[in-house]
């Protein structure tokens, strides 16, 4: 490699590495998740944004971009997942209620599930 190419190389390393040696207090966190509808709406809106920039030259300064906003996916990843759980758990109740005839947990926990389940996807 010649010097250029070195020095260009090392440039490049620079800009992605440098949010990973900020501190914790300035390194992006990305936007929370604090709700399944903002987790929702967060994972789709930075989902087309990292369409979007992949669809173009991965530069080093959209590399830091990509970078910044997996923060938010990730945030909303984890909430997704956390609900999920929790849908998990109040299907397992539709289905132990089913087996057991009580119909009354079964609607109850069914229309809970469902108004839930309806929050990601319709």
């Amino acid at each position: 490699m010649t010097f250029l190419h070195n020095l260009t190389a090392v440039a490049a390393s620079l800009l992605i590495a440098g949010p990973a040696l900020a501190s914790d207090n300035d390194h992006f966190k990305g936007h929370p998740a604090n709700t399944l509808e903002q987790a929702v709406a967060n994972f789709s809106e930075y989902n087309n944004k990292l369409e979007k920039m992949l669809a173009g030259d991965l530069t080093p300064e959209a590399m830091n971009e990509v970078h910044q906003l997996t923060y938010t996916l990730e945030n909303a990843l984890q909430k997704l997942d956390d609900e999920i759980d929790v849908l998990e758990d109040t299907l397992e109740k539709v289905h132990k209620a089913s087996e057991h005839a009580d119909p009354h947990t079964v609607r109850s926990a069914g229309e809970k599930y469902l108004s839930d389940s309806r929050k990601i996807i319709k």
